[in-house]
C-alpha cells in the first residue's frame, strides 16, 4: 500500500530516446518517480513488476503501440490514469483512445505546461479516488460487486430497472463506498461492450477548465488551444457519461450542465456551432445536495433533473455481514499481486475488523488487507498485522459486551455462520444502550451510531426492539 508521503510512480512508453529524457527531466522535477520503456510490450513488463500510478504513453511506438498498451493497463487496473501522446495527424485515433477508458491526451508538438497540467490533474485522481472500491467478480453478489446484504440486494435490483433506460442517476454516498462500480454496472448492462463511457472527476480539476473539459474548445478559443479539441460530452456520445463529485461544480458552470442534460445540445468554448449528443448521464456525490441547496450552492431545477432514479450506497458499518465476504476477496487478491499465499483472518483480529467502525468504507478495508497481506509472513493476519487505527478505535467494552467464547464451546456450524451470529448480537447490544444514552430518541440514536434513521429503524424491528422505545 502507497503511503501518502511516497511520490507518485509515473510510467513513460515512447520509442523515441530524447522524448523519453525530456520527459523524465520535466516529471522528476516535479517530483514524480518515473519509469521508461521504449515500448508498449516493456511497457506492460514494467507495469506488471512496479506500482504505477500513472502512463504516460506515445501513441505510435513498434512491437506494441500505444492503443494495444492501453487495453492491457486496463485489462490489468482501469482505474490507472493513461495519457496519450499524439501527433496531429492522428488525433482521431487519440480521440477513440479516450472512448476507450484514456483520461487525456496531448498532441505533438507539446507544451510542457500543457502537459504538466494534464499529469497534475492524473496526479489528484489518483489521490482522490485511489480505487473508489476495486472491480470484483464474486458468487457473494452481482454486477463485480460483493455484498449479500439486504441493502445491496435493493440496490442490485434497482441497477436491474433502470440499467437499460435513458433515465439520469444520482448515486449518493461516503467516500468509498463503491459509487463508480454502481455507474458501471448500470453502463455495461445498459449497453454493447464498443459504447463509450466516460468518467470525469469534477473534484480533480480546477473550476476554470471544467467547462472545457466537459464541451470540449475550438482552436484560439484560449492561450494554448492550438487546436479543436472534443470535451467529454462528445466522446460520450451514443454511451454514457458519469460525473463524479458533481456537488463540486460552480453555480455559473450548472446552468450550462443543465442546458446541456435538458436539450442535449451545447457549444464547444469559442464556438458557435451547436452540437447535439444523446448521452445517459450519470452522477455521483459524497455530498447533502439538498444541504447546498438551501445555503445557496447548487441549483433545485439541476438537483431534481439529476436526480430522475436515487440509488444511495450504505456505508460499510450499516452492512456488517458484508465485511467477511470483502475480506476473502481482498486476501484472495493481494495474495496473487503480493505473490502470498496467507490463508485467512484469525477469529481475534476478525472480531477487530468487524467491530470497527470503517470511516473509509470499503476502500479503507481494502488497504488495511492490503496492509496485512504485504506484513504477514505466515498462514493467518493475527492483530499484530492490524493497523493501529482498527485497534485503538474499537467499541469500548462497556458498551458492545465483550464476546467471551467458552472454553467447552462445541463447534457445531462454521466460523462465518458464528461469526454473523455474533455480529448480529453485538449490534442489538449497542442499539439498546444507544437507546438508553438518548432517551429512546431514535433519530438522536441514528446520529449517535452514525447510521441513516431507516437503517435503524430497520435493525429494530429485525431485533424485535421497536416495541421497547
Amino acid at each position: 500500500m502507497k503511503m501518502k508521503s511516497e511520490p507518485l510512480q509515473v510510467l513513460v512508453a515512447d520509442d523515441e530516446v530524447n522524448m523519453r529524457k525530456v520527459l523524465r527531466a520535466l516529471l522528476m522535477r516535479d517530483g514524480y518517480d518515473v519509469h521508461l520503456a521504449r515500448d508498449g510490450r516493456q511497457a506492460v513488463e514494467i507495469f506488471s513488476e512496479h506500482h504505477i500510478d500513472i502512463v504516460i504513453t506515445d501513441l505510435r511506438m513498434p512491437e506494441m503501440d500505444g492503443m494495444e498498451l492501453l487495453k492491457k493497463i486496463n485489462s490489468i487496473n482501469e482505474a490507472v490514469p493513461v495519457i496519450m501522446i499524439t501527433a496531429h495527424g492522428t488525433v482521431d485515433t487519440a480521440v477513440e483512445a479516450i472512448k476507450l477508458g484514456a483520461l487525456d491526451y496531448i498532441t505533438k508538438p507539446y507544451e510542457r505546461q500543457a502537459l504538466r497540467e494534464i499529469v497534475s490533474k492524473a496526479a489528484r485522481m489518483c489521490e482522490l479516488q485511489t480505487m473508489e472500491a476495486s472491480p470484483m467478480l464474486d458468487v457473494n453478489g452481482r454486477f463485480r460487486i460483493i455484498g449479500k446484504s439486504q441493502a445491496m440486494l435493493d440496490i442490485y435490483d434497482i441497477i436491474d430497472r433502470v440499467a437499460a433506460t435513458p433515465s439520469t442517476v444520482l448515486i449518493t454516498g461516503e467516500s468509498g463506498t463503491g459509487k463508480e462500480l454502481i455507474a458501471r454496472a448500470l453502463h455495461e448492462n445498459a449497453h454493447c461492450a464498443d459504447a463509450p463511457y466516460i468518467r470525469v472527476n469534477c473534484a480533480a480539476m480546477p473550476q476554470t477548465l471544467i467547462e472545457s473539459e466537459l464541451f470540449g474548445y475550438e482552436k484560439g478559443a484560449f492561450t494554448g488551444a492550438d487546436s479543436a479539441k472534443p470535451g467529454r460530452f462528445e466522446l460520450a456520445d451514443g454511451g454514457t457519461l458519469f460525473l463524479d463529485e458533481i456537488g463540486e461544480i460552480s453555480m455559473e458552470m450548472q446552468v450550462k450542465l443543465l442546458r446541456a442534460i435538458q436539450e442535449g445540445e451545447f457549444e464547444r468554448v469559442g464556438g458557435v456551432t451547436t452540437t447535439r449528443v444523446n448521452v445517459r448521464l450519470i452522477t455521483a456525490t459524497n455530498l447533502d445536495l439538498k444541504q447546498k441547496i438551501s445555503e445557496g450552492l447548487f441549483r433545485e431545477d439541476l438537483f431534481y433533473r439529476l436526480n430522475v432514479v436515487h440509488i444511495h450506497l450504505p456505508t460499510l458499518r450499516e452492512r456488517p455481514e458484508d465485511i467477511i465476504l470483502l475480506i476473502d476477496h481482498f486476501l484472495d487478491k493481494y495474495n496473487k499481486r503480493l505473490g502470498k499465499d496467507v490463508k485467512k483472518v484469525n477469529e481475534e483480529s476478525l472480531r477487530q475488523l468487524i467491530n470497527y467502525m470503517w470511516p473509509g468504507n470499503i476502500r479503507e478495508l481494502e488497504n488495511v488487507i492490503e496492509r496485512c497481506v504485504l506484513f504477514c509472513d505466515e498462514d493467518e493476519i493475527n492483530v499484530k498485522h492490524l493497523p493501529p487505527d482498527v485497534i485503538e478505535n474499537q467499541p469500548p467494552a462497556a458498551i458492545t459486551g465483550e464476546i467471551q467464547v467458552p472454553k467447552d464451546l462445541q463447534i457445531e456450524s462454521g466460523l462465518k455462520d458464528q461469526v454473523k451470529a455474533a455480529t448480529a448480537s453485538l449490534e442489538k447490544q449497542l442499539i439498546i444502550k444507544a437507546l438508553e444514552q438518548t432517551g429512546r430518541n431514535v433519530t438522536k440514536t441514528a446520529q449517535l451510531l452514525k447510521i441513516s434513521r431507516k437503517s435503524l429503524q430497520t435493525k429494530m424491528k429485525e431485533f424485535e426492539l421497536r416495541d421497547e422505545s
